[in-house]
């Protein structure tokens, strides 16, 4: 059963849509498992798809650190507050967010006890690698999309991250 790239990318889109936690389709060329990484806040249930086998490197504005959900800030209005709680600096809002590509282990060096790829206040190029995520004992390097200035790094070194989560800030050029 031969599937096209739209129709892979429609099928995720489905599955995001539903309460299905985990499905693998196998045909004689390709394998092909989406699980949903959920996690619990006070608020509401969040849910991500991750797809095994496939990198990208995921590249976002920063939202407010204080907000969990998109409609936090409506929430607030409709209860009558007149601005959001922990409203980021207009310097905060143009710093763009490397996230996680993928489930696995947070490195800053490329092996131990070699110096970091990057530390805060460091300068870095589009295209230039950032860190790596190690997942099934493969070592992924993530690389930044933007070139500008290391503003934060958010993970620890061989921490466990989860998809899409922040790595570290960038402010770009």
């Amino acid at each position: 059963m031969p599937l096209d790239f739209n129709e892979i990318r429609q099928l995720l889109a489905t599955i995001a849509q539903t309460d299905i936690a985990e499905v693998t389709l196998k045909s004689d060329d390709f394998e092909l498992t989406v699980r949903k990484a959920v996690s619990f806040s006070n608020q509401a249930p969040l849910g991500q798809a991750t797809v095994s086998g496939v990198v990208s490197s995921g590249l976002t504005s920063v939202s407010p650190p204080g907000n969990q959900l998109p409609d936090a800030n409506r929430v607030a209005e409709n209860a009558g507050a007149s601005a959001p709680v922990n409203a980021p600096s207009p310097i905060e809002q143009r710093w763009v967010q490397v996230q996680s590509p993928m489930v696995g282990t947070f490195y800053r060096a490329p092996a131990p006890g070699e110096a970091p790829f990057v530390e805060v206040g460091d300068r870095v190029k589009a295209g230039q690698t950032v860190c790596i995520i190690e997942a099934m004992k493969l070592m992924n390097e993530i690389e930044a999309e933007v070139s500008g200035q290391v503003m934060e790094i958010l993970v620890q070194n061989g921490e466990p991250v989860e998809y899409g989560q922040p790595l570290m800030r960038i402010n770009p050029d």
